[in-house]
C-alpha cells in the first residue's frame, strides 16, 4: 500500500511545464538548443544554461538583429549592392577566405569574381537568386570591434564550409551593424533557402559569438518578452517616412473605422489564440519564479523577484487593429470634446454681447 502524499509535496513533486516554451520561436520543428535540455535526473530544475538564459531575458539584455534584407536576382544588380555596401569602394571588404578588399580596384576585383561565379551558375532559374544579403546588428552604444568579430565568427561557422561570401560592417549609423552578403549556390550544388527556423538558429548564433567577446546579448522571439506585434516591412515605414500612407495602413483604418462607427467589435480567433499563449507565457514565468523562490536561497529568491517583475512590466496583449481602434476613439473623444468646447465658448460670448447690449 502506497503512502499518500501531503499537498506539499505533490506540489514540490508536480513537472513544471518545459521552461523553453517561454522563449522558444513558434516552429513547427524548433531545433533542439543546450538551454532546451534538461537534467535526466531532475528534469524540472533549471539546468545551469537554462538559468543563465533566463537571468539574461528578465535582466532585459540587448537583443541581437539577423535580417534578410533581399535577394539579387542579376548581375548588374549583384555589382550594385556590393558598391553600396562597400560605398563604392571606400569600406574595406572580408571575403570567407579572410581576404581583405580595399578601394575601388577590390571592389572591381570582387564584382568581376562574383559575376564570373554567376556566369556558371547554369542552374539557376532566370528568378533565382544569386546572393542572399543579410545585415547582422546590435543597438548603439555595443562595441563596434566585438560586433564585427562577431560577426565574422558567425559567418565562419554559418557558411564558411560551403558558401563563398563577403562582408562590410557600416559605422555611419548609431547601431553598430555589419552587412554579410552570401552566394546563394553552395559548393555542394544546393541552394541556400533559409527559412524561420533557420533565422532564429543565425540569431542565437550571433548572440553567443557576442557573448563570447564580452558583450551581453540575447536573441528571442518578441513573444518571449510580451511583445505580439510585428514590425512593419521596411517598404511600409519607407513609404511613411515619405509622408505616404501605405495601403495596409488604409485598408486597415477603414476596418477600424467601421467597426467604431456601428458600435460593434468583432474578434478575431488568432486574438483569441494570441491572448491564450501570452497567458501560458506569463504563467511559466510564475511557476517558474515560484520554484526558484521555494529553495530558499538569497540568489534564487532575487532571480524570482526580477521573473516577477519582468512579467509585471510586460505590455498590455495588443495587436495593431487594437491600437488604430483605441487612437480614434481617442481622436473622436478629442474632436467631440473640442467642439463642446467651441459651443460652450459661443454661448458665452453671445451672453457677454447681450450684457453690452442691455
Amino acid at each position: 500500500m502506497s503512502r499518500r502524499r501531503s499537498p506539499q509535496q505533490a506540489d514540490l513533486l508536480a513537472e513544471l511545464p518545459p521552461i523553453s516554451y517561454v522563449w522558444e520561436t513558434p516552429n513547427r520543428r524548433p531545433r533542439r538548443a543546450e538551454w532546451d535540455t534538461p537534467d535526466p535526473a531532475v528534469p524540472r530544475r533549471l539546468t545551469p544554461a537554462m538559468r543563465a538564459k533566463l537571468e539574461r531575458i528578465v535582466s532585459r539584455v540587448p537583443e541581437v538583429m539577423v535580417k534578410i534584407t533581399g535577394r539579387t536576382k542579376g548581375v548588374a544588380h549583384l555589382k550594385s549592392h556590393l558598391a553600396y555596401i562597400t560605398r563604392n569602394g571606400e569600406l574595406d571588404a572580408e571575403t570567407e577566405q579572410g581576404a581583405a578588399m580595399t578601394g575601388r580596384s577590390g571592389l572591381k576585383d570582387l564584382q568581376q569574381r562574383w559575376e564570373d561565379d554567376a556566369v556558371l551558375d547554369d542552374k539557376r532559374r532566370r528568378d533565382g537568386s544569386l546572393s542572399i544579403n543579410i545585415i547582422l546588428s546590435m543597438p548603439a552604444g555595443t562595441d563596434a570591434v566585438a560586433v564585427k568579430d562577431s560577426a565574422r565568427a558567425f559567418a565562419i561557422e554559418t557558411f564558411g564550409y560551403n558558401h563563398d561570401y563577403v562582408f562590410v560592417q557600416h559605422l555611419d549609423d548609431k547601431h553598430p551593424h555589419v552587412h554579410l552578403t552570401v552566394q546563394s549556390l553552395g559548393h555542394d550544388g544546393r541552394r541556400l533557402n533559409p527559412r524561420k527556423a533557420d533565422l532564429q538558429a543565425w540569431r542565437e548564433r550571433f548572440a553567443g559569438e557576442l557573448r563570447l567577446r564580452g558583450i551581453a546579448a540575447e536573441a528571442t522571439p518578441r513573444r518571449t518578452r510580451g511583445r505580439i506585434r510585428k514590425a512593419d516591412r521596411g517598404a511600409v515605414l519607407a513609404l511613411r517616412k515619405r509622408k505616404i500612407a501605405p495601403e495596409v495602413d488604409r485598408l486597415a483604418r477603414e476596418e477600424v473605422l467601421g467597426e467604431v462607427r456601428s458600435g460593434k467589435t468583432t474578434e478575431r480567433p488568432w486574438e483569441a489564440r494570441i491572448r491564450s499563449r501570452q497567458d501560458a507565457i506569463r504563467q511559466r514565468y510564475l511557476d517558474y519564479a515560484a520554484e526558484l523562490q521555494r529553495s530558499g536561497t538569497a540568489r534564487d529568491g532575487a532571480l524570482a523577484r526580477q521573473i516577477r517583475q519582468f512579467v509585471k512590466d510586460m505590455p498590455a496583449v495588443e495587436t495593431r487593429r487594437h491600437v488604430l481602434k483605441k487612437e480614434l476613439s481617442e481622436l473622436a473623444d478629442s474632436r467631440r470634446r473640442g467642439a463642446e468646447q467651441g459651443v460652450d465658448a459661443d454661448q458665452r460670448g453671445d451672453a457677454r454681447g447681450n450684457e453690452r447690449s442691455k
